[in-house]
């Protein structure tokens, strides 16, 4: 999927970490996918597929909540954004979490994605403050 960057978003530091995670999520997925979507000896899935998943999806919706709150002009509605974010980098990192004990030589890559998710929630402060 390719995005078309507002000009404006492009030079926010948060909106580049956003998308740095955005790429790093579908490169870990796609490495754990291909582990984990062989079935058991059971005949059963394994369930951690679905969290390589929901990373993949949570990060996607960062940016467009960084280019929802940016563009709302009353601070009501910009912190119901700023919430969703909050939530969204919760959630990625309770997956990231979870995802640390699959059976996949991927699970290797997940220190990386959350010590960028660490970076983002720093400058997620910051960029708060500015609105």
């Amino acid at each position: 999927m390719n995005y078309q960057i507002p000009s404006h978003l492009s030079e926010l530091p948060i909106y580049q970490k956003a998308m740095d995670i955005l790429v790093l999520s579908r490169n870990i997925s796609t490495y754990l996918n291909q582990d984990l979507s062989y079935l058991r000896h059971d005949g059963s899935e394994d369930s951690d597929i679905y969290f390589s998943g929901d990373i993949i999806q949570q990060s996607e919706s960062l940016a467009p909540e960084i280019e929802k709150a940016q563009a709302e002009r009353f601070s009501e509605n910009k912190y119901k954004h700023l919430d969703s974010l909050e939530r969204l980098t919760h959630r990625l990192h309770i997956n990231c979490n979870r995802l640390q004990h699959c059976n996949s030589n991927g699970k290797d890559y997940l220190p990386i994605l959350q010590n960028e998710l660490k970076k983002f929630k720093r400058l997620q402060r910051s960029w708060m403050m500015t609105l």
